[in-house]
């Protein structure tokens, strides 16, 4: 999504019953299993509220023009991906500067944000030093927004998404009213990552690339013991409408890249029986209930 906005900017429980006595496992035997449930992942994933998007007329989320004059509200979601190694914090969600004040319009956009990540990081207990990693999806203005809540964290980022925000030829980057945004990612530990990256070594957490939405835009694979394997879309989608007629907003940076990254999405999708969330539809964010297991 783009927009020249006037700013800078736990575990699952597992219970063992009793069993009779006449039905009790040796005491070896009760002691493995126990140990084999300890060195299961205990991959949770908590929903963070980054704030909403009204938007008065979509047409701009569809090239084929069938969006005109249609008015939509977009959730804006980040995730705080717990795993027994490290945290990772996916998007950023709408800028610092919007939480707790009026509503902010500018053309087609109004945004709002009730609470900071790091309040809602304090509501699970976490505070932002506990975060390991940081990932985007991409580098748009509702998905860097707090940033500076996040500092300590490693940055993960692939090279196409780095290169349009830090054009290795020193011109201006891919949206240049957000360079002081931008900005703030540099001071951060910095590990550029490939096409798929495994975050945590064990195939839980994977980082792959979407492009088209922008050059290097990159979706997330969860695999969770309850909910099996979870695909968060980022913005290769936008809406639920976006996904059954495959719809590309105009403002992508390829619309031929974004078609190829669709196809490629729903053929993973398939192949894993996943359940997919898009990330701004509140019909796929609301009955999560603020945590995927």
């Amino acid at each position: 999504m783009h927009l020249a906005l006037l700013l800078t900017t736990a575990a699952s429980a597992v219970l063992l019953a009793a069993c009779a006595p006449e039905a009790a496992a040796p005491v070896e035997a009760a002691e493995t299993v126990v140990a084999e449930v300890a060195e299961a992942p205990a991959l949770t994933v908590n929903v963070l509220d980054c704030g909403k998007i009204t938007i008065s007329d979509l047409d701009a989320f569809s090239s084929a023009g069938d969006y005109a004059g249609q008015a939509d509200e977009f959730t804006d979601t980040c995730y705080l991906i717990n795993h027994p190694n490290g945290r990772l914090l996916w998007d950023l969600g709408l800028p610092t500067q919007l939480v707790g004040q009026p509503p902010f319009t500018q053309q087609i956009f109004t945004v709002s944000v009730e609470k900071s990540i790091t309040d809602q990081l304090a509501e699970l207990g976490v505070v932002p030093s506990e975060l390991t990693y940081v990932s985007i999806s991409h580098s748009h203005f509702d998905h860097i927004g707090q940033v500076d809540q996040v500092q300590g964290a490693t940055w993960l980022v692939n090279q196409k998404e780095y290169d349009a925000m830090f054009p290795p030829d020193g011109s201006p980057p891919a949206d240049p009213t957000l360079a002081a945004n931008y900005a703030l990612f540099q001071p951060m530990e910095r590990e550029i990552i490939g096409a798929e990256h495994d975050v945590f070594g064990d195939g839980s957490v994977v980082i792959f690339e979407t492009p088209g939405h922008t050059p290097g835009h990159a979706s997330l694979q969860l695999k969770l013991p309850e909910s099996g394997t979870v695909l968060l879309t980022g913005d290769l989608y936008h809406r639920t409408e976006s996904r059954t007629l495959g719809r590309v907003p105009r403002f992508n940076a390829s619309e031929a890249d974004t078609t190829a990254s669709m196809a490629a999405f729903e053929a993973r999708a398939e192949a894993a029986g996943a359940k997919v969330i898009i990330q701004h539809e509140p019909a796929d964010v609301t009955p999560l209930g603020g945590i995927i297991r």
